[in-house]
């Protein structure tokens, strides 16, 4: 898209439609997500295009039918939810064109089209994605035509397989024309809402005409010399960023990896950990809202017009549900146990249902830093619980200690889980060792993608992929 002569904006709605394509269980058009924007005027807004909880116009007696699935993650086994009643209101197609439709340049039709190329003539999965299609296959192969994609003839796919999705490509053909506008078109809506209604689901009609993507103010926070722009509530994951630093910035700006950085940085992680998780005193988050925990996707761009879009999207573990004819896998963000409390059999009365139309909140913080005298930063990261510590370091790596952006990224980091302190490997063994004296430390062999996936950019031409999670970044000359 930029090299096309497309903006930031262009780049990445052409990159959340393609990666609805080439990763196809953890990205989709049926989850959601949200865009922070600064535009070369100099304009910030945060789209909130994240999922609803489903259930306008469903009498109030129905109760959403989840099936549990156990996965196997090496030794250790995990149970998740889904089907057709952990599906939440999508947002993920409405935002994309809505952020098109505001700050795009391109031709809707020139956006879509590298994705509807991929959808119909396959993309070879490589062996990251084959592991995630291996892990998925117990809800990938939940409906015929899931099993048709992911385990044709009952076979495992290889990493050198290469998957088709026709009704995807057909569908997105359709939207770049302008004959379909979304999930809530009238031909599509029905036949959804009549599945759902059918397989114990609860998303409607009325849901799917409801939904709307919302333009947030972003949430504001200086750190010395420089200023996070971030995910404002109701999510969940930049107001905790902001509260790390502001505890952070207290402190004196320590040598990167001394006992005494490690020490600020872990006391800052358990401040935010017991005011979220309530076991401290202090006011509470702005609005307690239900909140997804799961797989992330995010994009950094920046453009020589001063134009940078930071964009995070989820759609849970997917929900083996597919979208009427449109190839579309649904989210399974209604079937977490961090959103839906009965899950872990908390819930009073026995209900799984929650209230309609109500926007979930995440951890998700696509967010822009914004320094004295030097180039803007446009970071974002994957990780869940991980996400807001990743990026507080990487922050701080470049705000405190002056490194560059692969550097930032690069270097080594600790989480706080509220109990253990897990540490990367790199740290210095007699900090570390100091640190043991105060917390709990589990030292890691290896580096993981466990420690987040911070994808960073800039428009100076620096950029990092994080290598935790198969990142990568590519600098374009137009």
């Amino acid at each position: 898209m930029l090299a096309a002569g497309g903006n930031a904006f262009d780049a990445a709605v052409a990159a959340g439609f393609a990666a609805a394509v080439v990763e196809p269980c953890l990205s989709s058009l049926g989850g959601g997500g949200f865009l922070l924007a600064h535009t070369d005027a100099g304009h910030q807004v945060l789209f909130d295009f994240f999922v609803d909880t489903p259930g306008r116009g469903v009498p109030d007696e129905v109760e959403p039918r989840l099936d549990a699935v156990t996965l196997r993650f090496g030794a250790a086994d995990q149970v998740f939810h889904v089907g057709h009643g952990s599906v939440a209101v999508p947002g993920a197609l409405a935002g994309y064109l809505h952020v098109h439709r505001r700050l795009g340049c391109l031709p809707l039709v020139d956006v879509l089209e590298p994705a509807r190329r991929m959808a119909a003539d396959g993309v070879v999965l490589g062996p990251d994605q084959a592991a995630v299609v291996h892990l998925l296959e117990p809800i990938l192969g939940r409906s015929a035509e899931g099993r048709e994609r992911f385990l044709p003839r009952g076979a495992r796919l290889g990493p050198d397989a290469a998957v088709r999705n026709a009704p995807l490509a057909a569908f997105l053909e359709r939207v770049a024309g302008g004959e379909t506008t979304g999930f809530a078109a009238p031909d599509l809506s029905a036949g959804i809402a009549a599945d759902m209604a059918a397989h114990g689901g609860l998303v409607s009609a009325a849901d799917l005409a409801a939904y709307t993507v919302v333009e947030r103010e972003p949430l504001r926070v200086d750190y010395r010399d420089a200023t996070l722009v971030t995910n404002p509530p109701p999510s969940h994951g930049g107001t905790l960023i902001a509260r790390g630093l502001r505890h952070l910035r207290q402190a004196d700006a320590e040598p990167f990896g001394s006992a005494r950085r490690l020490g600020h940085l872990v006391d800052a992680f358990d401040d935010v950990w017991r005011h979220h998780t309530g076991a401290a005193t202090e006011q509470a988050l702005p609005e307690r809202r239900p909140r997804s925990a799961r797989g992330t996707t995010h994009v950094s761009v920046c453009d020589d017009e001063g134009n940078l879009a930071s964009m995070t999207t989820s759609n849970g573990s997917c929900s083996g549900v597919i979208l009427a004819d449109t190839g579309v896998m649904a989210n399974n963000i209604m079937g977490e146990t961090d959103l839906n409390p009965n899950l872990r059999g908390m819930g009073e009365g026995g209900r799984l249902r929650l209230p309609a139309g109500r926007r979930v909140g995440s951890m998700m913080a696509p967010s822009l830093l914004l320094r004295d005298r030097r180039a803007p930063v446009v970071l974002g990261s994957g990780g869940s619980e991980r996400i807001r510590t990743a990026m507080t370091q990487v922050v701080v790596n470049l705000v405190d200690h002056g490194f560059d952006v692969a550097g930032a990224v690069r270097a080594p980091r600790v989480h706080w889980d509220g109990e253990v302190v897990q540490v990367e490997p790199g740290f210095a063994s007699e900090a570390v060792a100091e640190l043991a004296t105060r917390r709990a430390v589990n030292v890691w062999p290896v580096t993981d993608l466990y420690f987040g996936g911070t994808h960073v950019a800039s428009p100076d031409g620096s950029c990092a992929g994080d290598h935790r999670r198969g990142g990568a970044c590519r600098v374009v000359e137009a």
